[in-house]
């Protein structure tokens, strides 16, 4: 038997690794293209590219690890009916179960591992992916100065060419520059016939050497208007020096980001929900209380437990009602309308809390999630394989992808649900489990049973319990036959 589980888990290696290394490459392109326009033309360098890459690949595991589950569970049983050994093992006297059983205890050691992943190493990969995110598209887009538009990503000047010529395009034709610095408005400019440009001190500085120009200065009066200073001056050479500091890479402190729900584990999300719903709770007691200056006769009473009692126990005599004038009629319509505005603002902001302690506890079922979805793809995944006894890529792969779509959609929309308060965050983060839970025992009683699920004469047999159309005109017959005879 120790031979038949080596057998077993040599076949399921080599798909497995194959398809979590297909799946993690898909999952992770798709993920960067979100942020294309947010490194693309940024110069970040070949080790901040490098990290964000490590990161989000990091971070794509545990969605990658239920899908190349299912793929491989897929392709490795199928491919074991495919060549009759499924049904040589089972001549030999072993149920379908037993050879089933060590993918599903790798199975059962990958959710737990997936779980562990989840809770140690997702946090800190959070924290450090999207802290570097925030990073870049904070920086500026790298140096890129075009023909004829004007240029103002060097902080306090304007430059503006008409050709740019050279290999690199370093040589430049036709140069014009306002200098900003001195935060005077366009006072000091340079117009010069052509230039060169390099970068100096490890591309820290920008040189532009300029050639045959002439620079304007206006020094403007702040007394008199019209008494401003100009001067024009003319040079065959002139070298000015840019700084591109603000062109690097700064990163922020990471602590600014490690109070996000993701990036902290099981322990210090329950710490936050719990102290996000009892805030709820004190900001829900306050509204009653905060609700009785708008009252003069029916109130709540905060006092005891009166407040429970509903509006129609309240009674008021009417030796206290004064008689009724128009006065009070305005009176008592803007405090029904104070009441109104005040309840409306309480309660969106109640429902903003009530949110996020949603979120806090939606992250909380998501580690358990993604790591029971290992097992239910397993279970689907497993048995079908058996059943249709197809190997490679083509059906094993279509199947893999209908059903991962189907568990992915129904995730989401739990999730939302969730979110939105219409489902309760364990039952809409456990839906898309509960609804594919069904299905893989249902492919795993058919698999035991050798039934042919995919044959033609399975589900003639099913057709046979649909009524045919004889059997439908018999029972109305029957049916208008006990009308008559009622009658």
């Amino acid at each position: 038997m120790k031979k038949l589980d080596k057998l077993i888990l040599k076949a399921f290696a080599g798909p497995f690794f194959l398809t979590f290394a297909v799946v993690e490459f898909i999952f992770l392109t798709q993920y960067m293209l979100k942020y294309l326009d947010d490194i693309i033309g940024k110069d970040l360098g070949a080790g901040v590219i490098a990290q964000l890459l490590f990161f989000f690949s990091v971070l794509m595991v545990p969605i990658s690890l239920p899908l190349a589950v299912l793929l491989s569970s897929l392709m490795t049983f199928g491919t074991l009916g495919e060549h009759h050994e499924l049904t040589a093992i089972k001549t030999s006297g072993i149920s379908l179960t037993r050879i089933l059983r060590p993918v599903f205890i790798l199975s059962f050691l990958l959710s737990i591992g997936a779980f562990w992943y989840n809770e140690t190493i997702i946090p800190k990969a959070n924290l450090k992916a999207y802290s570097l995110l925030w990073d870049v598209r904070q920086q500026k887009l790298a140096l890129d100065i075009r023909e004829n538009i004007f240029y103002n990503g060097i902080p306090g000047y304007t430059i503006k060419v008409n050709e740019k010529q050279g290999e690199n395009g370093d040589i430049l034709k036709g140069v014009m520059i306002y200098d900003h610095s001195g935060r005077a408005g366009n006072s000091v400019m340079i117009l010069a016939d052509s230039g060169r440009m390099t970068t100096r001190f490890d591309g820290q500085y920008l040189s532009l050497e300029l050639f045959r120009g002439t620079s304007y200065i206006e020094k403007p009066d702040q007394h008199n208007r019209a008494g401003a200073s100009f001067t024009r001056q003319s040079f065959d050479r002139n070298q000015l020096l840019f700084s591109l500091s603000s062109f690097g890479l700064d990163r922020t402190n990471e602590e600014y980001f490690a109070e996000n729900k993701m990036m902290k584990n099981i322990p210090q999300l329950i710490a936050h929900s719990d102290s996000l719903h009892q805030r709820l709770n004190v900001e829900r007691r306050l509204m009653v209380t905060q609700l009785n200056p708008y009252y003069s006769y029916a109130r709540f009473d905060t006092t005891g437990q009166a407040a429970n009692r509903r509006l129609a126990d309240w009674k008021v005599s009417d030796e206290r009602l004064p008689a009724l004038s128009v006065g009070m009629v305005e009176q008592a319509s803007n405090r029904a309308r104070n009441v109104r505005a005040f309840i409306s603002s309480n309660a969106d902001r109640l429902n903003n809390l009530a949110r996020d302690t949603s979120m806090f506890r939606i992250e909380i079922y998501r580690k358990y999630t993604q790591s029971a979805a290992i097992l239910l793809m397993f279970l689907i995944g497993a048995p079908l394989g058996a059943i249709i006894k197809k190997g490679g890529l083509g059906v094993p792969l279509l199947i893999a992808i209908l059903f991962f779509i189907i568990y992915y959609v129904v995730s989401i929309m739990g999730e939302k649900y969730a979110r939105e308060m219409i489902l309760t965050v364990p039952l809409g983060m456990w839906l898309a489990d509960l609804v594919l839970l069904p299905v893989g025992l249902f492919f795993l009683y058919q698999a035991r049973n050798d039934s042919g699920l995919l044959e033609g004469d399975f589900w003639r047999r099913i057709t046979r319990w649909v009524p045919t159309e004889q059997f439908r005109n018999l029972l109305r017959n029957r049916a208008f036959l006990a009308r008559r005879a009622q009658a």
